[in-house]
């Protein structure tokens, strides 16, 4: 899941930057920006909870093997 945030943090952050150059209505500037900076935390709470999993999974099943 994390390259799907990783996208859709983009595409906001791009969204952004279309909205700010092109002088669009103020409420759009201020919604992609949202959608950007609430992205970041998600994405970076996707990792973790990535990494934890491969961990657990790991001790709760032995034969299971994660790849890299």
């Amino acid at each position: 899941m994390v390259p799907f945030a990783l996208a859709g943090v983009a595409a906001f952050a791009v969204a952004s930057l279309i909205t700010w150059l092109a002088d669009a209505p103020q409420h759009w500037v201020v919604i992609s920006l949202a959608g950007l900076v609430w992205g970041l935390p998600g994405t970076l709470t996707m990792v973790v909870h990535d990494r934890k999993r491969k961990r657990r999974r790991a001790l709760t099943h032995p034969e299971f093997s994660a790849r890299d």
